[in-house]
């Protein structure tokens, strides 16, 4: 009971310490105050996009109000708070504790007491995922990471493996050990750690996950720890160990970097990165292996389809496809004309949140928009219920009540009966950034070549509430559009009565 009464005090002080700060960096905001939650390294300053959004009295959700919010008991006003975020954001100082509610971690309707038990709950099972990896890689939990292969494909240990020679590109030197270093890691050891065809597999991923955690967010002051780069690099792979259907592809190290910067305790980043995932999993992940496929095995395009991985990707894809069909079907031709049907240029944007278009800043804070405008309270039991309701739409009766606290875009879906799972606030996103820049598409495309290059010069440029109001725009004109067609038509759509 003490431990959590302590746990309440602190989920309570952490919503309430920087209320003293949050005043003056909302009067005055600027990218230099950006800088003191963001610390970026001199070398780098030079190189980072501009950063476009700033905390605005009356608009961000501030640490005050968020502390409002709350009930004595620690029932949540999601109501209050999706309005603020989606008007102007979170505070810098609150974005971890507020990204959890986001992401389905909480229920707003819990308790205080209610929310610590969970949370205890969720480190001491982290806490034992972590001692099964340590089982198999002592390396992890150790404050260091692997950068190079520790066995052969069939399972074989390698003795001793240099770190030095893969980390040339990085013109900087690294204290990644060997995972040999630990006394405990004799070779008999490591017969015993692989058994089997998991241990195996996750064991190969180790190394590319350390090489990714050297690349994640560079430019940052708070990656120049090692210790903060293993804490990555030990999320990550606890991670892979946990969800064997996806494992790690590149691009889970920008999903989860943010997470580890804003959420001190490990545990409670990783099940917010695991939520993360849960949203993206189906959704996006399989552009990985749909990429990997398309180019490299075009003849097997066919038996790939058939795999369960393969349906997020598809649907996704083709979602786009009809949107941009039915709001813009010239420059939808177009594309098609010049044999960018599959879309494949929009890959990036789509697999890691348009993380390369934005800023460290502005990314974050578009993902904290499109999040609160896909909101819907409902979030949190599909994910308790179980891992398998988590990848479907939720369901839910349509009552004013449980309106309100949806955020815009879900609030849309709700009420008009779309059921389209795929069909995510991003994909809209990408959709809006291609028909905004119709006319610039429609004159200089000649090849795929020249779409990839137009998409690149607006690295950068885009500004996230912008982007998404005009995503909601379109949104709302593809559903309208698409409405009139079945009533005129009849036929298979992705609504369902209300």
């Amino acid at each position: 009971m003490e431990d959590i009464l302590l746990e309440v005090a602190g989920e309570i002080n952490r919503m309430v310490c920087c209320e003293g700060s949050t005043g003056i960096l909302m009067k005055n905001s600027s990218n230099g105050e950006m800088d003191s939650f963001y610390a970026i390294r001199p070398e780098c300053q030079a190189d980072v996009p501009k950063i476009r959004f700033k905390p605005r009295a009356g608009k961000t959700l501030s640490a005050r109000r968020w502390h409002d919010a709350f009930s004595q008991d620690g029932h949540l006003d999601i109501e209050k708070v999706l309005r603020r975020i989606q008007r102007g954001g979170v505070h810098p100082s609150i974005k971890g504790v507020v990204w959890e509610f986001l992401l389905g971690c909480f229920d707003p309707n819990s308790t205080f007491d209610e929310r610590n038990e969970l949370r205890q709950q969720r480190r001491q099972q982290y806490g034992a995922l972590k001692a099964e990896c340590q089982k198999v890689a002592p390396a992890i939990g150790s404050g260091k990471f692997i950068t190079t292969p520790i066995i052969t494909k069939d399972g074989r240990p390698i003795k001793d493996p240099s770190t030095t020679d893969n980390l040339q590109d990085d013109n900087r030197a690294t204290s990644t050990p060997s995972p040999f270093d630990s006394p405990k890691h004799d070779e008999e050891h490591v017969d015993d750690a692989v058994p089997d065809k998991k241990g195996i597999q996750w064991k190969l991923m180790l190394h590319q996950i350390g090489l990714d955690v050297l690349r994640s967010d560079r430019a940052l002051v708070f990656y120049e720890s090692e210790a903060n780069q293993a804490k990555l690099w030990d999320v990550l792979s606890v991670y892979a160990w946990l969800d064997t259907d996806i494992g790690y592809c590149q691009g889970m190290n920008d999903i989860c970097s943010p997470m580890i910067i804003l959420i001190e305790n490990e545990a409670d980043a990783f099940w917010c990165f695991e939520r993360a995932m849960r949203r993206l999993r189906f959704k996006l992940m399989s552009f990985f292996f749909f990429f990997f496929f398309f180019f490299f095995f075009p003849k097997k395009r066919e038996n790939f389809r058939c795999g369960t991985s393969s349906i997020g990707v598809q649907s996704q894809l083709s979602t786009l496809s009809e949107i941009l069909k039915a709001v813009d079907p010239k420059l939808h031709q177009h594309l098609e004309d010049l044999d960018g049907g599959e879309y494949l240029f929009a890959f990036r944007m789509l697999m890691v949140l348009f993380r390369r278009e934005f800023s460290f800043v502005d990314a974050l804070y578009l993902w904290e928009l499109m999040w609160a405008m896909e909101y819907n309270p409902n979030m949190f039991s599909s994910y308790e219920e179980s891992s398998a309701s988590a990848d479907k739409s939720y369901t839910h009766d349509t009552n004013d009540k449980l309106l309100r606290k949806c955020g815009k875009f879900e609030r849309k879906n709700v009420k008009t009966g779309y059921k389209d799972q795929h069909g995510s606030l991003a994909v809209f996103l990408v959709a809006s950034v291609l028909s905004t820049k119709n006319k610039r598409f429609l004159k200089e495309a000649k090849g795929l070549d020249d779409v990839v290059k137009i998409l690149g010069d607006i690295t950068g440029n885009l500004d996230a509430k912008k982007a998404c109001n005009e995503a909601l725009k379109l949104h709302k004109k593809y559903l309208n559009k698409i409405g009139k067609e079945i009533i005129n038509v009849g036929g298979d759509h992705p609504f369902a009565c209300c």
